[in-house]
């Protein structure tokens, strides 16, 4: 199953005319104004490159001139509409005003309808938060490939994750964050630290821990016609405690034809009620030899965006290996750009999103980039990701 004839380049590809798109997590009640807002607000910059014709609401973080021309300097479609906030208000506020002129809003993450009422939405925000809630796989995964997993309330946590035992906790909620913020590792024998999302939901999904031979994220998205095409097949790279921190694309090993048709009929069981826009499905081959779908992200991942970026700047490039890498440092954006000026002139780096907390009103001090690293030679490719990751910033 190749990737489609007539990739997408650009969100206008996937959501068609009239369509603004809001890629930021909602503030989860009863959750401090400030707990994960530089992640919120980063997510709402990562289309800025791939954004072309779209009306894109996004932080104001991710919108700093010079990065805006790095951009562009790549050959990448940026966004000619962007909608900057650098606030909670503002953000409310240029949700009210793009749709005030005429435009339905593809939320990413599930709105509250008091923002962002169904019948002017592309998904409704229960469908977004319903197909993004890690309790949902039973309902659209065939039960061939699925992980052995069990729903239990807050006041079983303790005898359904024993410390003896290895296991996967995830949260249960439509309230869908992303940026791994609702998954928690453990390993039998090591104290259990439970994560903050533990304290404000009453229900979870604990899943048998399984050791994977290989990781891959499934790229697929379903377009304005409702019908679910594959993107792109890339590996995950992930760091020792699981959390997902770039990913590989081009050169990489083929998934089983069986696993791919399950990834696309579970994206068009998804498109049948109602979802329109990119994916990523998060499936492994264990060491066992089991299929298995972990993860279902219907939203724009850390993985579309390289891919479109890709699909639009060198497409001859897809064929050949490339890995994403994410840089953060307390420090201007400027001073994170000066360090990459070499690596950028020497070719094959290319820039696909940033964000700086300094141009918003978080009290975080941060500046972040994302970057795609692409060649001939794997090896060469890797070792130059691995180089950027040990000294951006220092």
């Amino acid at each position: 199953m190749p990737p489609t004839i007539g990739a997408p380049r650009t969100l206008a590809d996937v959501y068609g005319p009239d369509v603004a798109v809001a890629a930021r997590p909602a503030l989860e009640a009863e959750v401090p104004d400030s707990r994960h807002r530089t992640t919120r607000d980063s997510l709402s910059a990562r289309p800025i490159a791939v954004a072309g014709d779209t009306t894109l609401i996004c932080s104001t973080g991710g919108t700093d001139p010079v990065l805006l021309a790095h951009l562009r300097d790549g050959g990448l479609p940026v966004g000619t509409d962007l909608r900057e906030f650098r606030s909670e208000a503002e953000f409310a506020a240029r949700v009210a005003e793009t749709m005030s002129d005429g435009l339905r809003i593809s939320m990413e993450y599930p709105q509250p309808t008091s923002l962002c009422p169904d019948v002017r939405a592309v998904k409704t925000a229960q469908l977004v938060g319903y197909l993004n809630n890690k309790a949902s796989i039973s309902t659209l995964v065939d039960p061939r490939f699925q992980a052995r997993r069990s729903v239990v309330p807050r006041g079983d946590l303790v005898d359904a994750a024993p410390s003896e035992k290895s296991w996967v906790l995830k949260a249960a909620t439509n309230d869908a964050h992303g940026a791994s913020l609702d998954v928690y590792l453990h390993e039998a024998g090591e104290p259990i630290v439970l994560p903050a999302f533990t304290e404000v939901l009453g229900e979870f999904v604990v899943e048998e821990y399984l050791r994977l031979l290989r990781n891959w994220g499934i790229q697929l998205y379903v377009g304005a016609d409702g019908v679910a095409r594959l993107l792109a097949v890339t590996e995950q790279r992930v760091d020792e405690i699981g959390v997902y921190v770039g990913g590989r694309f081009g050169m990489v090993a083929a998934p089983p034809p069986e696993l791919l048709a399950e990834c696309l009929a579970t994206t068009q069981r998804a498109a049948d009620v109602g979802y329109r826009g990119l994916c990523s499905l998060d499936c492994a081959q264990t060491g066992d030899g089991r299929l298995v779908l972990l993860d279902l992200n219907f939203r724009i991942t850390g993985g579309s965006i390289p891919l479109l970026a890709l699909e639009s700047v060198r497409p001859d490039a897809l064929d050949g290996p490339a890995e994403s890498l994410k840089l953060t440092v307390a420090a201007p954006m400027a001073d994170l750009l000066a360090d990459l000026r070499p690596a950028l002139a020497a070719g094959g780096l290319l820039i696909t999103s940033g964000h700086d907390t300094t141009r918003t009103d978080s009290p975080v001090r941060q500046s972040t980039l994302q970057l795609l690293v692409y060649g001939d030679d794997p090896d060469e490719v890797t070792a130059r990701r691995a180089a950027l990751e040990a000294t951006a910033g220092h």
